[in-house]
């Protein structure tokens, strides 16, 4: 039987236009910054929460833009699945001043109109990387 556990992620873009990913402390798979709720908040108040907490970028739940919400095999925990709300953090972000912080070993910015590495977590290339790509390629809405 698989399980499943709620989290939040969250794009975040460098000027280049690059999305930044992480990796966890004890684990080979790289993901959006994010996390499990504590109790009572909402998806995007543990959204920014973890933002915060793990790359030490502030930005207000209300200011996160909503992406999609998807089910994915879990990158790190056997038989199970996430289901992940994930958002898009306003404007860009400088490299230099994201930093990985309380369980995070290490970040890496990857284009994401680039084929995926092979160490990215489900979430990214089975929904939010094509997901990307589909916004991307979409014709400009025409006013009537």
């Amino acid at each position: 039987m698989t399980s499943r556990i709620v989290v939040s992620a969250v794009c975040v873009y460098s000027p280049e236009g690059l999305l930044l990913t992480v990796r966890k402390r004890g684990t080979d798979r790289f993901m959006h910054p994010g996390g499990k709720p504590e109790p009572g908040e909402s998806p995007a108040e543990t959204a920014s929460r973890e933002l915060l907490e793990e790359v030490g970028i502030q930005v207000a739940a209300e200011a996160l833009m909503p992406l999609g919400v998807w089910i994915a095999r879990a990158a790190n925990e056997a038989a199970t699945d996430i289901e992940a709300t994930v958002f898009t953090a306003p404007g860009a972000h400088d490299p230099a001043e994201v930093h990985p912080a309380a369980e995070i070993d290490e970040l890496r910015w990857i284009d994401p109109r680039a084929e995926p590495d092979a160490d990215l977590a489900p979430l990214l290339t089975d929904h939010v990387l094509p997901e990307l790509a589909r916004r991307q390629q979409s014709p400009p809405h025409r006013r009537a």
